[in-house]
């Protein structure tokens, strides 16, 4: 647990980070709390830099002072080598999303499985989570996938088109979850499949502001079936503005943004943070364009 008198740096590696809305996140909650708290991101496109490069810039940072990383694409496999600890959850997803420097030495987490399971507990309540299909096999569909598994989820279908991808994203998912049936699937597969289902969740980029558009035929869409999208740039996709419209309970992707930043706030300062006035003020720069 932090003291009042303690400050925290932190930093975010990871390539075209720059524009990422985790640090003010961060920084707010902070300032609420009377933390001293300064979030930085370290952009390896800006510094010329590999993927392969975050182990030394962790070292770099540890022998600057800093007290915690956090990682993106596309360092979230890469910095595994580099860790002296890791949590069960991340050792399981393969994926590291949150680093804790204590004494010189790396403690991995991943907040993204941690961070969409309490969405669904606080943005889906009461849904039946009980059949998913799910859109995506990538590094976002590593971590929601366990998630909803975690979460209750006991019939799973995985859609990609990358079909190595999506079958060794299965086959890891079965040795943790060997009571679950979980599949993978092809596009083609979509139609047929969503009628049985109780939810869809997109975790692919289709939806971004860069990649617009729907991100399958939503004629199979029904007021029945819960929808999450894990883009929140624009936090009101294609696909969540029609799921609303044809009655379903819907889930932005802002939701998660903000469960994998409160839970990384806490891992950090050990301290609680909240979760609502984090997503009030993510929600705020979003409507100002930030």
């Amino acid at each position: 647990m932090s003291t009042p008198s303690e400050s925290f740096l932190v930093g975010l590696i990871g390539e075209g980070v720059m524009p990422s809305l985790t640090p003010p996140m961060h920084e707010h909650e902070a300032d609420a709390q009377s933390l001293r708290y300064l979030y930085r991101p370290i952009d390896l496109a800006v510094l010329q830099r590999p993927g392969q490069d975050v182990g030394t810039l962790l070292a770099a940072g540890a022998e600057l002072g800093y007290n915690a990383f956090n990682i993106t694409h596309p360092c979230k496999q890469l910095v595994l080598e580099h860790l002296d600890g890791i949590s069960d959850s991340a050792r399981k997803i393969g994926a590291v999303n949150t680093v804790l420097i204590e004494d010189g030495k790396f403690y991995g987490h991943n907040t993204d499985a941690s961070g969409f399971a309490r969405a669904l507990a606080s943005g889906l309540p009461g849904a039946n989570l009980a059949k998913v299909l799910q859109l995506g096999a990538g590094g976002a569909g590593a971590a929601v996938a366990y998630a909803l598994l975690d979460s209750g989820t006991t019939e799973l279908h995985i859609v990609d088109l990358d079909a190595e991808r999506v079958e060794h994203r299965v086959a890891e998912l079965r040795s943790h979850f060997p009571q679950a049936q979980i599949f993978a699937a092809t596009p083609d597969e979509v139609p047929g499949l969503l009628p049985g289902k109780d939810g869809l969740l997109n975790a692919t980029p289709i939806g971004m502001h860069h990649h617009p558009g729907l991100p399958l035929d939503i004629a199979a869409l029904t007021a029945h079936h819960w929808v999450a999208d894990c883009i929140y740039r624009p936090v009101d996709t294609e696909l969540i503005t029609a799921a609303r419209a044809l009655g379903c309970q819907a889930l932005d992707g802002g939701h998660m943004a903000v469960g994998q930043a409160v839970d990384a706030f806490e891992i950090i300062t050990g301290i609680k943070p909240d979760a609502a006035r984090m997503r009030a003020h993510l929600l705020a720069m979003l409507e100002e364009g930030r």
